[in-house]
C-alpha cells in the first residue's frame, strides 16, 4: 500500500486547502479529522480521485505515513493542540515530527517543543499566513523549532509556499517558539497596517467628504506607488463593491471590529520586553473601542460633536495623506522588527531579519513591494538597530515628515480620530529626540519612592538619591527600574 509523505489533522478551511495545495504539488497526503464524517465528506468531494489517504483513527493515520512521519495540525489554538499531541505521541516514534500550523501563542509552542522533544520526537511551530486563498495557492510560512525537523519538511513547505522572484516565502526562522513569535508579530503589523488604512479612509470620507468612488480611485492609484500592497489593493476592491441596490456596500457594514487575539499578544509581548510598540498597541485599542458601538452612539448623542470638514486644497491633502500613511507604515515595521530583535536576544533565537522580510513578500496578508526595501536594509547592515536608522528609510522619513505633520494637525482640527498615525508620529519624534522629559519623571520617582536617578555630569551606572523634602532619610530603593 502506498504511504503518504505527510499527514494533515484538521480539515477546516485552512487544513483542507493546505492539503489540496500539497497534493497539487505531487505529495500524497493522509488526512484526519476528529469530527465524525468530515474525512468521508472530503474523500468523496474535493479529495475524490486524488492523492489522499483518508484515516479514521490516530493509529490509522500513523500507519499511513512514510517514516520519519510528519503530521501537521491545522486546528484551533489552545487546549485542542495539547489534546491532539497527547493522542499522537503513543502512535508516533522517535524521529517523527509534529507540526503545529495554527495561530498558537509562542510560549505554548516553547513548552510543547520541550515536551515533545523530551519524548524523542521533533516539533515545529509554523506560522501560516494568507488565509484560504494563500493556503490553496501559496501561503507565507514561518517554521520554528528543531533544524532536524525543518530538514524533514523543507521540500514540502518550500514547494507549496508562495514564491517571489523565484525565491520561496518560507525558510527556517529559529528555535522552539520563534516561528510562532514571528507570525504573531506579522499579525500585529497586520493590525497596524489595517488601522492606518482605515484612518486614511476616514479622513477622506469625513474630513474631505469624498465618495466611495473617489476613494476607490485614490487607493487604486496608491497601489501603483510605494504603497503597493495586498491590503491597499483589497481596500480599493472593497470601496468599489456595490450592494444589491447599487449603494457602496462598505457603508452598510457595521463599524464594530472583531479580533482573535494575536494583535493583543503582540502588544503584551512588547510590554514584557520593554519595547515601545505604540502603533500596534493603538491599533488593538482601536478595535476594542470600535466594538463599543452602542456606548459610542450614546456618547456621540451626549456631546453632539460633529466632524469639521476640511476647506483647503483637497488634492494636496490626499497627496500629503499618502506620505503620512507611508511614513506611519515604516514606523509600524520598525517597531515590529525592534520587538523581534529583543525577543531573539531574550529567548536565544537567531533570527534572519532580511529573510523574514522575504518570507512576508508573498502569500501573506501584509505582502507588499515595501518589504523588498526592508530585506535590502538588513542585507546592507545585518546589525541594524532600527529600520529608522537605515539610510534608505531615513531619506523616506525626512521626505514625508512635513506632509505627515500637516495631516496630523488637520486631523486634530477636524476631529477625526487617528490613533495609529498619531502614535507613529509621536514615536518617531520621541525616538529621534536626544532629550526627553524622563529626567523630571525620574526625579518624581525618586521624590516619592527613593528610586534614585543618574546624572548628566556623571558616568552611566552611578545612581543618586536626594532628600527632596528635607525630612527624608538616606535610604534608597534598590529597584531603580521598578
Amino acid at each position: 500500500m502506498k504511504k503518504a509523505q505527510i499527514g494533515m489533522v484538521g480539515l477546516a478551511v485552512m487544513g483542507e486547502n493546505l492539503a489540496m495545495n500539497m497534493e497539487s504539488h505531487g505529495f500524497t497526503v493522509a488526512v484526519y479529522d476528529v469530527r465524525p464524517g468530515v474525512v468521508e465528506h472530503f474523500m468523496q468531494g474535493r479529495g475524490a480521485g486524488k492523492g489522499f489517504i483518508g484515516a479514521h483513527s490516530w493509529q490509522e493515520l500513523a500507519d499511513s505515513l512514510q517514516p520519519p512521519r510528519k503530521v501537521m495540525l491545522m486546528i484551533r489554538a489552545g487546549e485542542p493542540v495539547d489534546q491532539v499531541i497527547a493522542q499522537l505521541l503513543p502512535v508516533l516514534a522517535p524521529g517523527d515530527t509534529i507540526i503545529d500550523g495554527g495561530n498558537s501563542h509562542f510560549p505554548d509552542t516553547i513548552r510543547r517543543a520541550q515536551y515533545v522533544e523530551s519524548q524523542g520526537l521533533y516539533y515545529l511551530g509554523t506560522g501560516v499566513s494568507g488565509g484560504e486563498e494563500g493556503a490553496l495557492h501559496g501561503p507565507s510560512m514561518m517554521p520554528g523549532g528543531s533544524r532536524a525537523a525543518w530538514e524533514q519538511v523543507k521540500d514540502i513547505f518550500q514547494a507549496i509556499c508562495a514564491h517571489v522572484d523565484g525565491q520561496p516565502c518560507c525558510d527556517y526562522v529559529g528555535q522552539d517558539g520563534a516561528g510562532h513569535f514571528v507570525k504573531m508579530v506579522h499579525n500585529g503589523i497586520e493590525y497596524g497596517d489595517m488601522q492606518l488604512i482605515c484612518e486614511a479612509y476616514q479622513l477622506m470620507r469625513d474630513a474631505l467628504g469624498m465618495s466611495a468612488d473617489e476613494m476607490q480611485a485614490v487607493f487604486a492609484a496608491w497601489n501603483k506607488t510605494e504603497l503597493d500592497s495586498y491590503l491597499i489593493q483589497i481596500t480599493a476592491d472593497i470601496l468599489g463593491k456595490r450592494d444589491q441596490d447599487g449603494a457602496p456596500l462598505v457603508e452598510r457594514i457595521l463599524d464594530a471590529a472583531g479580533q482573535k487575539g494575536t494583535g493583543k499578544w503582540t502588544a503584551i509581548a512588547a510590554l514584557e520586553e520593554g519595547v515601545p510598540l505604540t502603533l500596534i498597541s493603538e491599533a488593538v485599542a482601536a478595535r476594542s473601542l470600535s466594538a463599543m458601538k452602542e456606548e459610542r452612539l450614546r456618547a456621540a448623542a451626549a456631546y453632539g460633536r460633529e466632524i469639521v470638514r476640511y476647506t483647503g486644497n483637497r488634492a494636496a491633502f490626499v497627496k500629503d495623506l499618502r506620505q503620512a500613511l507611508y511614513a506611519s507604515k515604516i514606523v509600524s515595521y520598525a517597531q515590529g522588527y525592534a520587538l523581534m530583535r529583543d525577543a531573539a536576544r531574550h529567548y536565544g533565537w537567531t533570527l534572519n531579519d532580511g529573510g523574514i522580510a522575504l518570507m512576508w513578500r508573498g502569500g501573506c496578508i501584509i505582502r507588499s513591494a515595501f518589504l523588498g526595501k526592508i530585506k535590502e536594509a538588513y542585507e546592507e547592515n545585518p546589525q541594524l538597530e532600527n529600520l529608522l536608522l537605515s539610510p534608505y528609510f531615513m531619506r523616506q522619513m525626512q521626505s514625508a515628515l512635513p506632509a505627515w505633520r500637516r495631516v496630523m494637525a488637520q486631523a486634530m482640527l477636524c476631529g477625526v480620530p487617528v490613533p495609529a498615525m498619531s502614535a507613529a508620529l509621536s514615536y518617531f519624534d520621541g525616538y529621534t529626540c536626544g532629550r526627553l522629559p524622563a529626567n523630571l519623571l525620574q526625579a518624581q520617582r525618586d521624590y516619592f519612592g527613593a528610586h534614585t536617578y543618574e546624572r548628566t555630569d556623571c558616568p552611566r551606572g552611578q545612581f543618586f538619591h536626594t532628600d527632596w523634602t528635607g525630612h527624608g532619610g538616606d535610604t534608597a530603593s534598590s529597584t531603580y527600574n521598578a
